[in-house]
């Protein structure tokens, strides 16, 4: 049985270069490393520019900004995207710098991209407005307050002094 031992070390130093405890994985006499392995970062970024790869999308070019309205009044609001298509899987991938904001906050520039869920919502907000500043204004006319809605009369004649 000694002898199988020996025969099984020696084998083994054989192998793996003298060492009978097994290979080396550090220590003295190993090589130093230069620099540490820098761990890679976007690893399913990679796995979905691969799927999209495959789906052969279309770039969409000219698209200025991108509005995602959702229910509880906020827009997801993203400024210069990079808009990708796929007609036949009903695909759109849309990338970008994105910022949340609230619907009262874009109101001129969305009026015409609001649906009819949104313009709800900003009915609500506009008769929440129109309380709260109704409130406000009551208080300034019992005052004793004049609303300004007649026109100055003129003082001087402006054509003889051009």
């Amino acid at each position: 049985m000694a002898d199988f031992e020996e025969a099984r070390k020696a084998m083994i130093a054989k192998r793996f270069g003298g060492n009978t405890g097994g290979a080396s994985t550090g220590g003295a006499g190993t090589v130093r490393r230069k620099n540490k392995g820098v761990a890679k970062a976007g690893g399913d970024d990679k796995k979905l520019s691969g799927v999209l790869k495959k789906m052969a999308l279309t770039d969409l070019k000219g698209v200025e900004e991108v509005n995602i309205f959702k229910n509880d009044g906020t827009v997801i609001h993203i400024t210069g995207p990079k808009i990708q298509a796929s007609v036949p899987s009903n695909t759109y991938v849309i990338s970008g710098p994105s910022e949340n904001r609230r619907i009262e906050e874009l109101i001129p520039g969305i009026l015409s991209q609001l649906g009819p869920e949104s313009m709800e919502y900003l009915r609500s907000y506009a008769d929440m407005m129109k309380a709260a500043t109704s409130g406000a204004g009551m208080d300034a006319v019992e005052e004793g307050e004049e609303e300004d809605d007649e026109v100055p009369d003129l003082v001087e004649n402006f054509e003889e002094a051009a």
